[in-house]
Order: structure tokens, then C-alpha cells, then sequence
């Protein structure tokens, strides 16, 4: 697929990009490099090929989903200015 210098600018215009008038034929040969990179790129035979979630090999490295922090809901409703039925009170600031 090859772009035209007008499709550039059409691009250019939805996307709200300012694009040089000189610099508009330089985007088109780029633009279509791209596509047709893409269109190769989706003609090849994938089968047998292992979808990856990363570029690297590499783990995540995770910690167990344990609690270690204690309850103190208790201690900051406490000093809360006011609570309800375990929920913190604030004013109105939204009419």
C-alpha cells in the first residue's frame, strides 16, 4: 500500500498534526514503508509460533498476597471529625 501526498495530508488534518509542506512527501515514503512492512509482516506463516507477553524472557517478580499491614480502622475513625456506619463524613463541596 503506497500513501499519496494528499492522504498525508488528510492524516495530517484528522489527526491535528501540523505537517511542513515539504515535509509532507518525506511522510508519504515513510508512511507506506511502514504499511507495507506490515502488509509483509502479515502475510508470513505464524503457525507453531509461541504468542509472547514480553520481548524479553524474563518473570515478573511477585510478592505473596499476604496481609501484613494490621486493621486500624478503628484507631482512625477515632480521630475522623465524623463517621457513620463506618464511613468518613466530609462536607458537601459539589452542589
Amino acid at each position: 500500500m503506497s500513501l499519496t501526498a494528499n492522504d498525508v495530508k488528510k492524516i495530517a488534518h484528522l489527526a491535528r498534526l501540523g505537517i511542513a509542506e515539504q515535509d509532507v512527501e518525506h511522510y508519504a515514503k515513510d508512511l507506506s514503508g511502514v504499511l507495507n512492512l506490515m502488509t509483509h509482516m502479515g502475510q508470513l506463516n505464524t503457525d507453531g509460533v509461541t504468542p509472547m507477553a514480553h520481548p524479553l524472557d524474563q518473570m515478573q517478580r511477585l510478592r505473596e498476597d499476604v496481609v501484613t499491614e494490621t486493621d486500624q480502622r478503628d484507631h482512625f475513625q477515632a480521630i475522623a471529625p465524623q463517621t457513620e456506619a463506618g464511613l468518613y463524613l466530609v462536607p458537601k463541596v459539589i452542589d
